[in-house]
């Protein structure tokens, strides 16, 4: 496994490996700390290409102001062996001069999918991550990107980023990875305390409900929200910041009437709940026969 800190190794060492692009490259892009969800993902890119990569990058610009930029947990050790045993090829580990050594004044905004859940209650998140995505595409030059369905909505604005940008870059939605009793994995896991660890089960087990809810013939959508809300606040110590259902992946938002069991394409539950100082998200995207 080689691992580049700087952009020139990396270009040095992959357009050694990949033959000068005659070898696909597959890549995951990861913000370290990583956890069995990011291990699925590297699999995924090892047994579909002939190079595997990952970067390692805590990217400042996504984080506002009042966010956890400094706390965010780091493990540079332990990330490189668990690199290592999934077989990755090459780990791209910039520091910040590296990849930003002079203010940026470009920005990649896409517009109408960041206008609600986490770019409505984070400002500027979503512009953050099109810039660096953007950067790192254009580094790497992957034919094959994954990325893990816990973030939907950025799945979806990076899949738009590569159809309006023309990258030659496949998008690779992978389900969401969890714990045994249901909680999503999430490097910010580590911040729950025993108590609201045990609490933090109420999201799972909210959308698992509303996946048998979804199918009732009197359902409405404005319903279901609420239905799922009541859920989440049975935990005592959950404060929501956002229950939405949306139409994926243009993230159109349903009229409160709509019966959800005439839904006619694909529609996203997601919900940002925090527990303490601990805010994490989940999802579960339902189709019209009121599968996943």
């Amino acid at each position: 496994m080689i691992v580049c800190r700087t952009i020139v190794e990396l270009k040095e060492h992959l357009y050694a490996l990949s033959e000068g692009g005659k070898r696909s490259i597959g890549y995951v892009p990861t913000m370290g700390y990583l956890h069995e969800g990011h291990a699925s993902l590297m699999r995924e890119a090892k047994a579909h290409n002939d190079v595997s990569v990952l970067s390692i990058f805590v990217n400042p610009t996504q984080f506002g102001p009042n966010e956890d930029l400094d706390r965010y947990p780091r493990d540079e050790e332990r990330d490189l062996k668990l690199a290592d045993e999934c077989g990755m090829d090459v780990v791209f580990l910039p520091t910040v001069h590296e990849m930003y050594p002079t203010p940026s004044k470009t920005s990649v905004i896409v517009g109408g999918l960041t206008d609600r859940l986490c770019g409505a209650s984070r400002p500027g998140h979503f512009d953050g991550v099109g810039l660096v995505v953007s950067k790192l595409f254009h580094l790497v030059k992957p034919d094959r990107a994954y990325f893990g369905m816990k973030d939907a909505q950025q799945v979806a604005v990076i899949e738009q980023i590569v159809h309006d940008l023309n990258f030659d870059t496949i998008i690779v939605p992978c389900a969401i990875v969890r714990e045994p009793d249901g909680l999503a994995l999430s490097s910010r896991n580590v911040f729950l305390s025993a108590e609201h660890r045990a609490q933090a089960v109420v999201l799972s087990q909210s959308l698992d409900q509303a996946r048998i809810w979804i199918q009732e013939d009197t359902m409405t959508a404005g319903l279901l929200q609420s239905r799922v809300k009541e859920r989440i606040e049975s935990a005592p110590d959950a404060i929501i910041d956002y229950v939405e259902l949306l139409r994926y992946p243009s993230l159109e938002p349903l009229e409160e009437e709509e019966l959800t069991y005439k839904l006619d394409a694909p529609v996203l539950l997601a919900m940002a709940v925090k527990f303490g100082t601990t805010r994490l998200i989940d999802n579960s995207l339902y189709h019209p026969s009121g599968g996943v």
